[in-house]
């Protein structure tokens, strides 16, 4: 062999030996970034909650990234837009895992979406967190399995605990119902039946509507003529709004109780002087300044804030809601567990299983093999709107 020859042997062998030694390989560096795709409703009826909810999880990611990654190695986001289409959601579901190849999934934005595209999912054994209100996706049973499946919205049915526990404390015994047909609406149907007698609830009423209505008097007039104690409505998005109006219209004089995936800002910008006394579950984030000091959840909730307010200015077009968290938890959840065992899907599924004490936007996370959300009643607290503002209800 000529000695230039073997120079340059050996200068490749060096170079070989010292990316070996830095973890580093031909196809890819530490530096590569860890992909997650991202689904939400971009557009269709709950763009309001699916667009900022796309903004505060690239906000998660950029803060994660300037404090140094995931173990060097930056994240990444893919997204896609499911439209509020369970079809749709399907297909961007495969778009993200076998094309994008991404290491892990947050969202979709409703409980439909994210049922259509969870078959898949479990089956390519992808790490997916929703941020979805209804409790199906981690359920099993009839609703499949989930095993790979996590959620961060807080359970259906502790958002009705929490509804009962305060109609109880208050002496409230016969309530009406008024829920909407679409999946989230059918499944708040279902837990707020099966939990009522167990706070000594009579439902004297139930009635329904599409979230597409416009006029839901018909409905609301033989609520009325129940005389209930309370009305309980099971919807979100623009359709809470207008029952609120129709029950203004009717001079309904009994509360309205909204459900946890109502509170936001444009729920009063849109009933107007009809939310005025409304009461419903929400996080804490929404009266995050009411919270005493001791509450671990305030500085977190702080820090949050600040960013999406002061530093990215979202609030401008997006004021804070409800759901604002819930990507922001998925990630952080993803994050902690990908730190700690990798980015291999098993080892971050059970990673996923085993956290315990995390602090978060929407509550604090104790999660199981057996419990994929981590959550309970005390992660909620009941809010009403008064002149406008929400204020802890008493």
């Amino acid at each position: 062999m000529k000695s230039s020859s073997v120079k340059r042997f050996s200068l490749v062998s060096v170079v070989a030996v010292a990316l070996v030694a830095f973890g580093l390989t031909a196809v890819g560096t530490a530096a590569d970034p860890i992909k997650i795709g991202a689904f939400f409703d971009l557009s269709g009826p709950a763009a309001s909650i699916g667009t900022p909810t796309k903004l505060v999880a690239q906000m998660v990611v950029d803060k994660i990234n300037k404090d140094g990654g995931i173990n060097g190695r930056p994240l990444e986001l893919v997204f896609g837009d499911t439209g509020g289409d369970p079809t749709k959601a399907l297909m961007v579901a495969k778009r993200l895992v076998e094309q994008d190849k991404v290491s892990a999934i947050i969202g979709p934005t409703r409980t439909g979406t994210g049922m259509a595209a969870k078959a898949f999912l479990e089956k390519a054994e992808i790490p997916t967190v929703m941020t979805v209100g209804g409790d199906p996706v981690v359920m099993g049973g009839k609703f499949g399995p989930y095993r790979w499946t996590f959620k961060t919205p807080q359970r259906t049915a502790d958002a009705v605990r929490v509804i009962y526990a305060y109609l109880k404390a208050h002496g409230t015994t016969k309530i009406a119902l008024f829920t909407a047909t679409d999946g989230f609406g059918k499944f708040g149907l279902d837990w707020l039946k099966q939990l009522a007698p167990e706070y000594g609830i009579e439902i004297v009423a139930s009635e329904s509507f599409a979230e597409t209505d416009t006029d839901m008097t018909a409905q609301l007039a033989k609520i009325k003529e129940a005389q209930a104690q309370a009305l309980v409505c099971w919807t979100i998005g623009p359709a809470g709004a207008r029952v609120a109006k129709n029950v203004k219209q009717l001079a309904m004089t009994m509360p309205l109780i909204q459900c946890h995936g109502l509170p936001d800002p444009t729920y009063i910008d849109l009933a107007g002087s009809a939310s005025e006394g409304n009461l419903m579950p929400s996080t804490k984030l929404m009266v995050a300044d009411q919270l005493p000091d001791s509450d671990p959840q305030k500085a977190v909730i702080q820090d949050f804030t600040h960013l999406y307010k002061d530093v990215y200015h979202f609030d401008k077009q997006y004021p804070i809601n409800t759901h604002s968290g819930y990507a922001w938890d998925a990630l952080y959840l993803l994050a902690n567990a990908m730190r700690q065992a990798g980015t291999e899907p098993e080892a971050v599924r059970g990673a996923l299983e085993n956290i315990k004490g995390y602090v978060g936007i929407s509550g604090i996370y104790n999660l199981t093999a057996e419990d994929h959300n981590g959550l309970g009643p005390d992660s909620l607290v009941m809010v009403m709107i008064k002149d406008g503002k929400w204020v802890l209800a008493k």
